[in-house]
């Protein structure tokens, strides 16, 4: 039995792949179909065991398909050290193709529905000649494209990503569109795309509990300690990070909102000045340093959370902008919430090559 295999690639990275590939995994399975999963290239990774996995499978391991093998599901781990090793000529692509052609047959082999989930952007893996088209097509699947709309510019890479996928491309969905844009894309930029051989299959709003995390998931995924506790169900949506003096920094802070500051902890002045700004929600205090009296004392009265955790302030950065650009979606709750907005603006059927 061959399945209905559906890649769900994107433009660039955080624009909501995991949600999108395991609502319409999970929607198919609910309407009586046998389904399967598979990431070919890794690229969300965190150090487990002993081993450097994707989180995303791993997360469909849960819901989806609990009988496969995560090796399968992730049959290439996309890190910096295998790219290195690609430009030095280690890696072998013929036999990459057939590694990931090898885990999709054995996933592939009594399902009816099969998802396939993209990695950063339409060009990551072409190191190796498996870029996204390339995937698509040695798995003879087709492609729904996930695209952000900020600025008008953005739809120059739609257009790109289309061109690159050809005859393969199913269409385009618009996830996470702000209330401001939202009549411009589904009136102008739709229409647009419709005429130019790239069908708008659906916009999706943008939706609160979707786009940020709370204060509380962002300490557990820092594997920080909440040193004040403030208000843990506070989102944050975006970050920034307390290097400057404090009179700079403090009109900084104040032109934001739903942030977290990310600053050492030896530097109580910016930490006052995040404090003065009524759109800081989180302080990440970085180095180990526990908040002076006064900080604590200042967060505590103004129900700000102060997260303590080890790391320097580079990587402790690098980690909140994976953390926050990520969004709440990859667990059981925002999967089924994704499943609601899909199903309530876009053409499901259509995505999934029903029509």
């Amino acid at each position: 039995m061959t399945p209905n295999t559906t890649l769900v690639a994107s433009t660039e990275a955080s624009t909501g792949k995991t949600a999108v590939t395991l609502a319409l995994a999970a929607d198919a399975r609910d309407d009586g179909r046998a389904v399967g999963y598979m990431k070919p290239k890794g690229t969300r990774l965190r150090s487990s065991v002993g081993k450097t996995l994707d989180e995303d499978p791993m997360l469909a391991h849960e819901l989806i398909d609990g009988d496969a093998a995560v090796a399968d599901m992730e049959p290439i781990v996309y890190t910096p050290t295998f790219v290195a090793d690609a430009v030095r000529g280690v890696e072998d692509p013929d036999e990459l193709s057939a590694r990931v052609r090898e885990a999709y047959e054995t996933l592939a082999a009594d399902k009816s529905e099969f998802f396939v989930e993209g990695a950063d952007a339409v060009t990551t893996g072409r190191v190796v000649g498996l870029d996204e088209p390339r995937i698509a097509e040695l798995l003879d699947a087709g492609v729904v494209l996930l695209a952000r709309y900020r600025e008008p510019g953005d739809v120059d890479d739609v257009l790109a990503a289309a061109d690159a996928f050809g005859d393969r491309l199913r269409g385009v969905l618009f996830n996470a569109v702000a209330d401001a844009d939202y009549d411009t894309v589904s009136e102008e930029v739709a229409p647009f795309l419709d005429r130019e051989g790239a069908p708008v299959l659906g916009v999706l709003p943008r939706v609160r509990d979707l786009a940020g995390v709370t204060v509380a998931d962002l300490a557990s995924e820092l594997g920080g300690r909440l040193a004040v506790p403030g208000d843990e169900d506070a989102f944050v949506e975006r970050f920034l990070v307390g290097a400057m003096s404090a009179e700079r920094a403090l009109g900084h802070f104040r032109r934001t909102k739903d942030a977290a500051v990310v600053t050492g902890g030896d530097r109580a002045d910016v930490q006052t000045a995040a404090l003065d700004a009524p759109g800081v929600n989180a302080l990440v205090l970085t180095g180990g340093y526990e908040p002076s009296g006064a900080v604590a004392g200042r967060a505590e009265q103004a129900g700000v959370a102060v997260v303590v955790v080890p790391g320097d302030t580079l990587s402790t950065v690098e980690r909140v902008e994976d953390v926050v650009s990520g969004g709440r979606t990859r667990d059981a709750r925002t999967v089924e919430r994704m499943r609601g907005l899909l199903g309530e603006h876009a053409d499901v059927d259509a995505v999934l090559g029903r029509d």
